[in-house]
């Protein structure tokens, strides 16, 4: 296996840093061990914690006005890859990637499963593209994809659909997420029945393409392309499509798809009561869908996501095996240093909604005892993880300071000598 970063600087920081980690590593275990809690163990869980990053948050975002493209990102799959494996050599919490099509499109699939094995990745789910047309594309998707009025432009949008779960079992993949983004931007301008029976219409021959293992995740939206209304816009029209789909349907929650101020971690327990939690899009949000790195702004909401995941974990009903991977736009920061700061972030909520006094909560909750229900989540929010997280990477090979680690290492400065220069452009993409 051959990695981006030199284990030597990695192992040369990591000895620099040992002492203190090991200090601070062993304070926090004594004062957790005061309430009966075993911090190898917990340790242990975030040793296991893991999340995909995307193939398309290795470059740079942009605005619907702009995009300010950075020295060295990559320009295909392959680059894509070096600059993941970059961010689970560092982090250790993130050894899969998902792909993008016809982006990430290769002539040979099994190849590229090999490639990325050759750097420590897998794959994770693949993602459709129906939302943009493609150079010589027979049928325009501007009016639609899925629910579009035509016909062929339809059929279009299935077929890409199933070549996509064709290039994902060849990439050990078996999730399908599907976010089209059908809508209208003027009242009158579509039925909405009729074109939410076309949507459902379409997706069901998706779903019925599907092998026996694989998940359909269906992406809700609130708005963007479409402005005045979107086909799949909210999670209640989500769970109402993966009803009627069938078993292998799921909804995937972006934290980022909903409208302000809205209680996305009841959202999470109501998709779990009904067995149709299928996973999340990490990012976070200040006025909309904006896609920012992943508790930059609110991250007490992601800590209460994560407690309503431990809670379904621990009451599995039909079954709990969501799939989590970040999802942002990186317009003004190098993409691999935010996906490196998310993806701590992501698992320091994951290890402190495993430090949750589930008893404690429960009893509260139980004796109507508003204040010490609270605080049992409180407490578990106000611990510092970051000893933690930063032992168990250290034990898997990553680096204790990951931002160091990855400055020192000059990437960034050595890719930008050998790639080709991103021309300016507008969009995400």
């Amino acid at each position: 296996m051959t990695l981006p970063i030199s284990a030597d600087l990695i192992a040369e920081r990591n000895a620099a840093h040992l002492d203190a980690l090991e200090d601070d590593y062993a304070a926090l275990g004594r004062k957790l061990a005061r309430t009966g809690i075993d911090i190898d163990a917990i340790k242990a869980k975030v040793a296991g914690f893991s999340v995909a990053v995307p193939s398309w948050g290795a470059g740079r975002g942009g605005t619907r006005f702009a995009k300010f493209p950075i020295a060295g990102e990559p320009t295909n799959i392959h680059e894509k890859l070096e600059d993941c494996a970059v961010i689970q050599q560092l982090s250790r919490v993130t050894p899969r990637v998902s792909p993008h099509f016809p982006w990430d499109k290769v002539s040979d699939y099994k190849a590229l499963r090999d490639e990325a094995a050759s750097l420590g990745l897998g794959f994770d789910a693949v993602n459709s593209n129906t939302f943009q047309d493609q150079q010589g594309q027979a049928h325009t998707y501007a009016n639609g994809s899925l629910s579009a009025q035509d016909a062929a432009t339809r059929q279009q949008a299935v077929d890409h659909n199933i070549e996509c779960i064709e290039i994902g079992q060849q990439l050990g993949s078996t999730d399908l997420t599907v976010w089209v983004g059908d809508g209208t931007n003027f009242p009158g301008q579509q039925d909405f029945a009729r074109s939410l029976d076309r949507y459902l219409e379409g997706a069901a021959q998706i779903y019925a393409a599907l092998p026996d293992d694989w998940r359909m995740l269906l992406e809700h939206k609130m708005f963007e392309p479409a402005f005045y209304s979107t086909v799949i816009s909210d999670w209640g029209s989500s769970i109402l499509a993966a009803q009627e789909l069938g078993p292998k349907a799921k909804c995937l929650v972006d934290l980022g798809h909903h409208a302000p101020n809205v209680n996305i971690e009841q959202i999470v327990a109501r998709l779990h009561r009904f067995g149709k939690l299928g996973g999340f899009h990490f990012n976070d949000s200040k006025y909309g869908d904006d896609d920012l790195d992943s508790g930059s702004i609110n991250p007490h909401q992601l800590f209460l996501v994560f407690n309503e995941l431990i809670e379904a974990e621990l009451n599995p009903r039909d079954g709990f095996n969501p799939s989590y991977m970040i999802d942002q736009s990186h317009n003004v920061t190098d993409p691999i240093e935010s996906m490196l700061s998310s993806a701590e972030t992501i698992a320091q909520c994951f290890a402190k909604a495993q430090l949750v006094d589930r008893a404690a909560l429960h009893g509260a909750q139980e004796a109507n005892d508003t204040m010490m229900a609270f605080q049992a989540l409180r407490r578990a929010y106000n611990l510092d993880v970051a000893p933690i997280l930063a032992k168990a990477r250290m034990e898997a090979g990553g680096a204790i300071d990951v931002l160091e680690a990855y400055r020192l290492s000059q990437y960034r400065g050595r890719k930008a000598q050998e790639r080709k220069a991103v021309g300016l452009g507008a969009g995400i993409v």
